[in-house]
């Protein structure tokens, strides 16, 4: 059957559309080397990169404010070690709806949504990750107004790994103000004192051995050349109290907890939590909405904040997401990358909708929104602390509403892509030709009404294409599925 016979095909199921069924059915550069292990300054950085990072590398934007009085920046950052997933895409989404609300509410400002990639873990992070997160992103339609493809931009760069020269100024800046020292113990002491306290029932911490040497025999060892990790010197005493709005007022024993915590490792990379603290101050984020799995990190980002003078942030840590086994949602649940909900014909607007009710709600009934709709209607102290459980059956549902409030015209190029994907047309064929606009057309108008995803669409025309139907109109015999044909100008 040719593509002109299998449109008529379709053209002639639809007489017998009320029986049918939908199918429901780094390695970084060497930024990060050390080139000089007295001072801890960094390879690869351009004179141009350094002078632009050396003239604000004191400069936090809201230093001396409250950050309950200022514009709403928000960020997104992710590690580019994978694909967008379920859980990422959500955060992503609550950081874009209050950057979108915060430019209503100032139009012409510094208020955006920022997206900045955390890619300073050598081993995992691709740049391929990183392009698949931005394009995911993109799909979802989550645009930035600051991210990695902005250049000159006052607060960028915005990858971690063109940020090294930062960082490293700011660690000595708390070398020399003595919130922070140098730590020469080799792996295997630190080894030998874990496995000590583990013995003794203790929970493993460093002893602070380093904190108060001797000057004179720490320049021993820099003259020496021996490698060191530079530590942050935690007060005795010192504790860490947050207002969280999803979870409340939390706090740590901060001198209990973490002890005195690495900022440099030896090899002069950053560690994780003291690259996302400088970046927040340096960036100006009024407000950090991430997952529950990050609330312990904020302890140290708030030491190191509070040390380096910088305001923090307010923090808003949402609960997991579930798999209806009640565990943490995984590939084992099935699909969790935005891109695959792509090719199973998911609508972003749908996801948007979905998204967004895992784990909020505006007080009343209404499950269905548009994208204006929730930036309208959001609030950060609607999102609830219980974890949220995904319903791949609610999405298909909401996915098969946002479809209805759409015409079959909007919905034929997508369906149109899931032909594609479904090897339907053959080859040679061009997306342009009129015979598979056709075809898409009548595939859509057939399945419309009972598909929930834009990839129905596209296996109930296989389907119908196995009926045996005549290749053409006038071969067909039956008189009333001709007149529906007729009804509907499904022919030329």
């Amino acid at each position: 059957m040719n593509l002109s016979q299998a449109t008529m095909a379709l053209i002639a199921a639809l007489s017998a559309s009320s029986k049918l069924r939908g199918i429901s059915a780094f390695t970084q550069p060497a930024r990060f080397a050390l080139r000089n292990i007295q001072h801890i300054q960094l390879f690869s950085t351009t004179e141009e990169e350094t002078t632009q990072l050396s003239s604000s590398a004191s400069d936090f934007p809201l230093a001396g404010k409250s950050v309950d009085d200022v514009l709403p920046r928000l960020r997104f950052a992710p590690s580019p070690t994978g694909s967008l997933h379920v859980g990422g895409a959500r955060t992503a989404l609550y950081n874009w709806l209050m950057a979108q609300k915060g430019q209503l509410d100032f139009p012409d400002s510094e208020s955006g949504f920022v997206v900045r990639v955390e890619d300073t873990d050598q081993a995992r992070s691709t740049k391929e990750s990183e392009q698949s997160v931005l394009k995911d992103l993109l799909w979802l339609g989550l645009k930035w107004d600051e991210g990695p493809d902005n250049k000159g931009v006052k607060y960028g760069p915005y990858r971690q790994s063109e940020r090294g020269e930062m960082y490293v100024k700011l660690a000595n800046k708390l070398l020399e103000e003595g919130k922070a020292y140098r730590c020469f113990c080799t792996p295997e002491e630190l080894e030998e004192l874990r496995a000590e306290q583990e013995s003794q029932g203790l929970q493993p911490r460093y002893d602070g051995r380093w904190r108060d040497a001797d000057p004179e025999l720490v320049q021993q060892k820099l003259d020496e050349g021996t490698p060191f990790t530079v530590r942050f010197k935690v007060a005795p005493g010192s504790r860490v109290v947050i207002d969280d709005i999803v979870r409340g007022t939390v706090a740590w024993d901060a001198d209990a907890t973490v002890g005195d915590f690495i900022l440099l490792r030896s090899n002069g990379i950053p560690v994780y939590n003291f690259c996302v603290a400088v970046d927040d101050a340096k960036m100006g984020i009024s407000t950090v909405i991430r997952a529950e799995e990050h609330l312990t990190n904020t302890l140290r980002q708030g030491l190191i904040l509070d040390a380096l003078g910088a305001p923090r942030p307010r923090y808003a840590h949402c609960s997991l997401i579930l798999g209806e086994d009640k565990q943490k949602l995984s590939k084992r649940h099935g699909a969790t990358s935005c891109d695959q909900f792509r090719l199973d014909g998911f609508l972003p607007d749908a996801m948007i909708n979905y998204l967004a009710l895992l784990g909020w709600n505006d007080g009343s009934d209404n499950e269905i929104y548009t994208r204006d709709e929730l930036v309208e209607v959001f609030d950060l102290k609607r999102v609830v602390k219980s974890p949220s459980v995904f319903d791949m059956e609610k999405l298909k549902w909401v996915n098969g509403q946002h479809m209805k409030l759409m015409t079959v015209e909007d919905l034929r190029d997508l369906v149109k892509e899931q032909l594609s994907f479904e090897n339907v047309w053959q080859e040679g064929s061009s997306m342009d030709d009129q015979i598979v606009n056709d075809f898409s057309f009548a595939a859509t108008a057939l399945a419309k009404q009972m598909m929930e995803t834009t990839k129905d669409g596209a296996l109930n025309a296989k389907v119908v294409l196995n009926y045996g139907l005549p290749a053409t109109f006038d071969e067909l015999q039956d008189e009333c599925a001709k007149k529906m044909i007729k009804m509907g100008n499904f022919y030329p």
